[in-house]
């Protein structure tokens, strides 16, 4: 079964509805900041990742044995026939994910595309192994 690249429209639209869904259902009656209330005690809170570091974060919690982001050597978006190129060439990848404005894709697979096609990959597309980061 052929895999699709997730539209960075997509993926932005899930981000939002996941960033407003928790605060839209709250009704605390305390400030969030006042002594006593449960947010007083902890130290400054993660900042929420966004953009590609959510991305990454999505496919990490895969819990693949390997993640490697792909992208242009151009710096460009990439198109349908890089997509086709990744799918073609790499079909042990799981998950894709388009990011960065459509940039990269980062990939999760339970292969080494080392032992797999990967030295072709890298002459069309500049690839980052982010296995174990």
């Amino acid at each position: 079964m052929p895999h699709k690249i997730i539209s960075p429209t997509l993926v932005t639209m899930a981000l939002l509805l996941i960033a407003i869904s928790p605060t839209s259902c709250t009704n605390e009656k305390t400030n969030p900041g006042s002594p006593g209330s449960p947010g007083a005690q902890s130290s400054a809170a993660a900042s929420p990742k966004s953009g590609f570091e959510a991305d990454l974060d999505y496919v990490r919690k895969g819990q693949y044995t390997y993640v490697w982001v792909f992208s242009r050597k151009d710096g460009k978006q990439l198109d349908k026939e890089d997509g086709a190129f990744l799918r073609t060439n790499a079909p042990q990848v799981v998950d894709w994910v388009t990011s960065d404005e459509g940039k990269k894709v980062i990939a999760g697979t339970n292969f080494d595309l080392a032992q797999g096609n990967l030295e072709l990959l890298k002459k069309r597309f500049n690839v980052e192994d982010y296995t174990g980061r």
